[in-house]
């Protein structure tokens, strides 16, 4: 059955899109060169994130700097971008999966920060990688019911800690083959932070339209990939397996309803060379359409795919048509289509 999973939007438009990118530099070379007694001591190759992953450098944030600030840095220049007023937001959803501390919300400190009205309802939406485009897709919907007139959706994430708890743990006596390849993940990731404002097409018939898409859920997999700031673990085989049953499934279905195979572009949550080869051999993209961020900023998380949207944006003309989509760890995945 279908539920409510498949849905259309009618009059939102994505804005503007914008982006922080994180000053500092590490590459897989920096990190092999740590890394180095245990990866003899295990006989595993060196170079392995770049001949695997894919993945060659990775940011992070300087020390004087804060996933929150870079966010409201996004954000700023996003509602700029779009030439909307603070006063005039009616919604902030905060999809970081990097958060400070359990409670209060995220969202709480950007809404501060960004200057928003008391009026302007704010709260996080986390649902790993996948939030940024559920937080879209939520914000589409409370516009198109005609609650709320412009929404920011936002994102920080900091891969510091993880990255830093990972590496020292991965240098001890103890760790094992196994124990390290299911860490491997952890050291793909990156820092970041992205910014969108939605608001109503009829208002602004130059903005990029959002026309809707589909999401499924495999949640039966929801112990294949685990992370805390502690450290991300992973079952990387079976990850991919039922990831990819999961995307071949969604897309079958949403076929009935959609024609995504000759898009424009394919934004895809940003993971690795496998994943990517992956999804591109099972839905059949055109791998030309496919741009690639992780190589230089790893996985950032959910600010993954509106930061490659931004790096794609000068290249999109008006007609064109953009996919985004990926999956998250859990398992679930989501497509959703803009109108450039």
């Amino acid at each position: 059955m279908d539920g409510n999973a498949t849905w259309r939007h009618h009059n939102v438009s994505l804005l503007s899109v914008a982006s922080t990118v994180a000053p500092r530099v590490t590459t897989s070379e920096q990190i092999d060169n740590r890394l180095r007694p245990v990866l003899r001591r295990l006989r595993l190759p060196e170079g392995l994130l770049q001949r695997v992953a894919g993945i060659y450098e990775r940011r992070n944030w300087g020390s004087e700097q804060q996933f929150d600030d870079a966010a409201i840095d996004a954000g700023r220049r996003a509602l700029r971008e779009a030439g909307v007023a603070p006063e005039s937001v009616g919604l902030l959803i905060n999809t970081s999966v990097t958060r400070k501390h359990l409670e209060p919300s995220v969202a709480v400190r950007l809404h501060h920060g960004l200057g928003l009205p008391s009026s302007a309802i704010n709260f996080d939406i986390a649902n790993a990688c996948l939030g940024f485009v559920n937080g879209m897709s939520l914000a589409a919907q409370m516009i198109d019911s005609g609650q709320i007139d412009y929404a920011v959706v936002i994102d920080g994430e900091d891969a510091d800690e993880i990255q830093a708890n990972t590496i020292e743990r991965l240098t001890r006596e103890d760790i094992g083959r196994a124990d390290f390849m299911s860490e491997f993940a952890s050291l793909t990731l990156g820092s970041g932070a992205a910014a969108a404002v939605l608001g109503r097409t009829d208002r602004h018939p130059d903005g990029h339209r959002l026309v809707g898409g589909v999401t499924r859920a495999a949640t039966q997999f929801n112990e294949l990939c685990v992370g805390s700031v502690d450290g991300m673990f992973t079952d990387a085989k079976a990850l991919l397996k039922g990831g990819m049953e999961l995307v071949v499934s969604a897309w079958k279905e949403a076929t009935r309803d959609w024609k995504w195979q000759s898009m424009d572009r394919y934004i895809l949550h940003q993971v690795s060379d496998v994943h990517t080869n992956a999804i591109v051999k099972a839905v059949g993209l055109d791998r030309a359409r496919v741009p690639l961020t992780y190589p230089r900023y790893g996985n950032v998380g959910p600010a993954s795919i509106p930061m490659t949207l931004v790096d794609e944006a000068e290249k999109l003309r008006p007609g064109h048509r953009v996919l985004l989509m990926g999956v998250g760890s859990g398992l679930n995945t989501s497509m959703l289509e803009l109108a450039w």
